[in-house]
């Protein structure tokens, strides 16, 4: 898709379809499968754990064609649930690697890939465990990182993830709306904020389509949003990332302020994040909104205490 293209939502699946088997050999998963599992693991859905899953098949081989992902990709895949990506994913890579919070779905997971995909069983493993904890991960680097991600955890994860593995090269992710405008804002935009820098430092992101909230069970109160990512070098700077970072957060915390307000405790007083600003050649009276990544590295550069 390109930068600014929208796809179309998908059709409303047939709760009673199954969903088929792709030419690989890997059998999607439908809504009626979905349910049967769902039934027979005594799995109920939770906002806590954020779990939606998706029952319609077309919006899985949709997410598997944006992301770009090809038979040298290694991928990570977060939130798994009941197995509707990974099937989509299995026969278009060479592993994926899911990581699942939930025990009961993480032991259920490569049940469901024998059955649903036995081919492929050879190119799945899961990691029972919080992505927001892990430290490492079996087998080789993951170059892409393709999910459909807890809403209410998305952004520290992809960031955590982007941080943890610099093998990662691409991705794409489904978050909700508002959450993936704002990972793909660009200076000067309201949207623009937190998220937006932090991601910048480490990839050029876009939105790369829209989801409609019939395709998950339970339907959320949300519509959700395809991101892609590419990454990048981050700046360069003598600072640390986390130099960088402490700069954002002081930047956004006032973000209706001028930096030289908002600014004022991480450097120390109102002047001393004048001088910063002013040696890294950034107006003083602008708000953090309006700066890209290289500027926030330049003021970071420059705190005197």
């Amino acid at each position: 898709m390109g930068e600014n293209d929208t796809a179309p939502e998908d059709k409303a699946p047939d709760d009673a379809a199954h969903g088929g088997t792709a030419e690989s050999g890997a059998a999607l998963l439908g809504a009626a499968d979905i349910r049967e599992l769902a039934a027979a693991l005594d799995v109920r859905p939770t906002k806590q754990l954020g779990q939606n899953f998706v029952i319609d098949p077309g919006t899985v081989r949709r997410i598997v064609r944006a992301a770009e992902v090809g038979p040298s990709d290694v991928v990570i895949e977060v939130g798994p649930g009941l197995g509707s990506l990974t099937l989509a994913l299995l026969p278009e890579v060479a592993r994926v690697i899911a990581v699942e919070l939930d025990p009961v779905l993480a032991k259920a997971l490569p049940e469901t890939v024998e059955a649903k995909a036995p081919g492929l069983a050879d190119r799945f493993e899961v990691v029972h465990g919080d992505a927001m904890r892990i430290a490492e991960l079996p087998g080789p680097p993951p170059t892409a990182l393709v999910a459909n991600l807890p809403y209410n955890v998305a952004v520290p994860v992809v960031l955590h993830l982007l941080e943890l593995l610099p093998s990662l090269r691409k991705g794409l992710v489904m978050v909700q709306a508002e959450v993936g405008e704002r990972l793909a804002a660009a200076p000067g935009s309201k949207i623009y904020g937190v998220p937006s820098v932090k991601m910048a430092w480490y990839a050029e992101a876009r939105r790369a389509g829209s989801v409609g909230r019939h395709v998950f069970w339970p339907a959320p109160n949300v519509d959700s949003a395809l991101v892609a990512f590419t990454r990048r070098e981050p700046p360069a700077t003598v600072a640390t990332r986390q130099q960088v970072f402490a700069v954002i957060d002081a930047a956004f915390a006032q973000r209706r302020k001028t930096l030289r307000a908002a600014l004022a405790s991480w450097a120390g007083s109102p002047a001393m994040a004048e001088a910063a600003l002013r040696a890294a050649d950034v107006d003083p009276t602008a708000r953090g909104e309006m700066l890209d990544i290289t500027a926030f590295a330049r003021i970071a550069e420059h705190r005197m205490v």
